[in-house]
This record gives C-alpha cells, structure tokens and sequence, in this order.
C-alpha cells in the first residue's frame, strides 16, 4: 500500500446527496476537502434527461443491489437502484423534492435521543439549501444552491389523477412542503431548464475550480485508517492500487445507507463477533451498525388506456398524494404516487407506454426492521440486505387499504376518459387476502432505503446526534444512513439537510 503526501483539512467519502453537500459547505469555508467517489462522471446522456430516469436501472451508473428473499413476501427479492456516479442517487432518482411531517424530525429528537433534530431546529438548513421557485417565506429558502421548481407542462393524466383523487375526497395541496402534508399535489422537483439537478451539479460543479478541492472519481474507498484510537484517514483503490490518504481533520462517510455501514463494517466498525467471524479485526463493537435498515414500499395498479398517453415533458412520476390509513394517526402513513407509463407486474404483460399508467399504492410509516450484513472480508462483495418487509402485520395492512384506494380513485369521473380497463391487480382479485398476496408477488421498493448507522442514544445507535461515530473520534457519518425512522416522504431532501448539518458541525 502506498501513502500520498499531500494531507487535507477533510476527507468525505461518497459524492451523493449529503457528501456533495458536505464538500461544498467545508470549501466555501475555506477547508481543503478531498472527495472521493466509487463511481464515474455524470456523463451519461440519460441522467440529465428527467423523461429518460428508468433507463439508469442496472446502467453502469447503478449498483442495482437485490435484497435477500423476503420471508414474509412469498421469497420476493426486491430490486434497489442506487448511484454509482457523481451526484449517487440523486442523479438517478425521480428528482422529488419531499421533506416529510413535522412529526419526523420531532420523534428523532424524542423518541430516539438525535436531540437538536426537532422539525423547528431542521426546517433552516433545508431552507438554505432551496431556491424555490416561488420565492422564500416560512416554509421555503431562496437562493440555495438546490432549485426547487413546479411543473407547469404536467401530463393530462397526472392532472386527471389530482382531479381524480379530489372527487374521491383527498384535498387539493398546493405545497406539502409547507404547513400541512396532507392532500394531492402535482410533485416539487429538483428540475431546471427541462434538466435534472442533482446534487453533484448543484452543490459541486460550481466550485470544481477550487483549489481546496480535491475530486477523485472511480476510486472505492475499502478501509477507514483508524489510527492510535482516532480516525485519520481511508485506504482508496486508485488505479488499480491501493493507497493511504489522510487528513487533519475528520472523516466523513456519506456513501449512503448501504455504502456507509458496509465501509464501517470493512473498517472493524460493528457486531463484533461477526466480525472477527470474518477475519476482520474489531476497532470499535457497535452492535447497531447494519441494523435498523427500512424502507418505503410500492405496488403498482396498472390500467390500459382508452386513448394514447402523451409521453410528457418532465419526470415519469409527476403527482402524489399524502393521506391516512387512520385519522388518529399523528402523520401520514400512505403516499401513493402516479406515472403515466405502466409499471411492471409479475407474470402479466402491461401496456406498452403511451397505451397505459399506473397508480403506485405506497406506504411510509414502516414498522418492520431487518438488517444489512458483509458476506465477506472482501470489499467488492455486496452486502446481504434484509429489510425484512412486512414482517409487522400493520405495513401489509396498509398497502392492502393504499390498493383498495388506489383502485377506487382510478375509478373516478375524472380519468374516465382514460381509463379503459384495469390491468392490474385485475377483476380476479377483490378480498384482502387476494390482494395481500397481489402485493407480496408484486413488492417494489420506493427507494428510501435508510437506519443502518442510527442517530441517537442506546445501545444500538451509531452516531450522536453531532453524526460522530461512537467511540471513534475523528469519523462521521451523513446521509440516510443516520436517520433514525425513515421520514414520511421521499428521502433525498432531508439527506440534503442532513449534509449542511454535518458541515455546520465540521465547522463549529
């Protein structure tokens, strides 16, 4: 192994939607940062196309991760797309601007001990990073380096959706991310120019002639150099070599909620047993490393059109919907999302696009918990991911009644001159039961995959909630991985958030 010479002020591993972030906050500040990325430039024509977003699954662009069959989901294995390139997800996702309920960010700093993480104390960094096309107020920033912008060309059949869902009884909702969540909406997007902003091209490409930065592409990182009981640096494949790089000030890992905990565990960060299992010396036992993984799920209701759909000139997945299950809830537990291209079934042929869409049934007050686990010593094995889906009968409940109204809302008037037969689940399946069992064969991620480096107090909690790992001083962690409960939305927003907190740690 060799050992580069130059030493910079930080190190932060993993250029996705909290590490760019980071890095751009640390060299506005006038720290010299090296940023360092597994995957390569953001030079595929499909990332920068909002309409052409499918096309990155299982791209080189895309780790394109399985999870373990799914006990509790008739042995469904469910795919997870995640970044492997400048920007990670966020330059592969839907570009959906969600921050979640108040309540989040409320239970992190109660229930789980991340004191400091209150919705009051967050809603200000996700202000500064904004630039909301309406301008600031209480709920919005303006001037970040993040557009936050409106569709204002959205799909006929997205708009028929959101009348739809009116005449069933969901309240029109002009911004969820504002006062209140609750209700229909056409999606806030992380769109400029008819161009996807991720959050490499928002937070980093301004300041890349920087010279305290430092970029370094195509290079995984395999180790975190802990070093007389502090970490100082990481060991990066570069060019086929292995090689030391340090810093003098901390280590920050944002490699996301499955990059992360696996970097730990390679680094002899975890279940200690299981690690020396594997021949893996043990720097710190944190038995909540990999624990705690969850995620929001999906199941489509797909129907045949009666006329062509238009191929639409924004994203593929333009309005969603906030509702409850149960009107005691404090928060919403359903977010049902709808495209206009039909989504794909198991064992059924669906319309080709422009002849069909989809309703997205999808649940986001996630009860079940699995885990995250090396196969391996070795760093280009992936991990074995069990989210455990389903296992608490409550999340199966609720995407049975998310189908049941999915299903009643694409029924209504207002897509009748859409709609001319549902495809899927079909006339064939009507009880609960049939349903349930529709939904294990056809269970999808929502991608909001986080928890496997926790924040908070307690035996199995990774980081405090300053995001420094426990009893390794000089390491972090930021991005998903450290949310504690995943929020009620999508997850790339409040990873953003969590990057400029980390940076106003860094910086004191």
């Amino acid at each position: 192994m060799e050992t580069t010479q130059k030493t910079y002020d930080h190190i932060v591993v993993g250029a996705g939607s909290a590490g760019c972030v980071v890095a751009r906050r640390l060299v506005d500040a006038g720290r010299s940062v090296l940023l360092i990325e597994a995957g390569g430039q953001d030079d595929n024509p499909a990332i920068h196309d909002p309409g052409r977003m499918w096309e990155l699954w299982t791209s080189p662009e895309d780790y394109a991760y399985l999870t373990e069959p799914q006990q509790h989901a008739d042995g469904t294995r469910v795919f997870w797309p995640r970044g492997k390139v400048v920007g990670g997800t966020s330059a592969i996702n839907a570009m959906i601007y969600v921050r979640g309920h108040r309540s989040d960010y409320d239970d992190w700093a109660g229930r789980y001990g991340a004191t400091g993480w209150s919705y009051d104390e967050v809603l200000p960094y996700f202000k500064r990073s904004e630039d909301f096309e309406d301008g600031p107020s209480e709920y919005h920033g303006s001037g970040g380096p993040l557009p936050v912008t409106r569709n204002h060309s959205p799909n006929p059949v997205s708009v028929a959706f959101v009348e739809a869902c009116e005449q069933y009884g969901i309240p029109y909702n002009d911004d969820c991310n504002g006062e209140e969540i609750l209700g229909v909406n056409l999606l806030h997007l992380n769109v400029r120019d008819g161009r996807r902003v991720s959050a490499w091209t928002a937070f980093v490409q301004p300041v890349l002639d920087s010279p305290l930065l430092t970029v370094l592409t195509g290079a995984p990182v395999v180790r975190v150099l802990v070093e007389g009981g502090r970490a100082g640096g990481v060991e990066v494949v570069e060019g086929g070599r292995t090689v030391a790089v340090r810093c003098a000030g901390d280590v920050v890992l944002s490699g996301g909620t499955i990059g992360s905990a696996q970097l730990l565990l390679l680094s002899g960060i975890g279940p200690a047993d299981e690690l020396r299992a594997l021949g893996i010396g043990v720097v710190a036992g944190l038995p909540g490393v990999g624990a705690n993984l969850h995620d929001h799920a999906l199941a489509p209701v797909v129907y045949e059109s009666a006329r062509p759909v238009p191929a639409g000139t924004s994203n593929k997945i333009e309005a969603q919907y906030f509702a409850k299950t149960d009107p005691a809830l404090a928060a919403p537990d359903l977010q049902p999302v709808m495209s206009h291209v039909p989504l794909p079934v198991v064992g059924q042929d669906v319309p080709s696009e422009g002849h069909g869409y989809s309703l997205a049934p999808g649940t986001i007050r996630t009860l079940s918990r699995g885990r995250l686990w090396l196969r391996s010593a070795d760093p280009s094995e992936a991990p074995a991911l069990d989210p455990r889906y389903f296992e608490e009968s409550y999340d199966l409940r609720a995407m049975v009644t998310a189908v049941r109204q999915a299903r009643e809302i694409g029924e209504q008037k207002a897509l009748g001159e859409w709609r001319a037969r549902e495809v899927a689940p079909g006339p064939g399946v009507v009880t609960d039961d049939e349903i349930a069992a529709y939904v294990k064969r056809n269970l999808a991620s929502y991608h909001h995959q986080v928890g496997t480096c926790r924040m908070g107090t307690g035996p199995d909690a990774v980081v405090d909630p300053l995001l420094r790992v426990h009893g390794v001083p000089g390491l972090r962690v930021a991005d998903a991985s450290v949310m504690p409960a995943v929020p009620s939305g999508n997850t790339h927003a409040p990873t953003v958030m969590i990057g400029e907190r980390c940076a106003e740690f860094l910086l004191g």
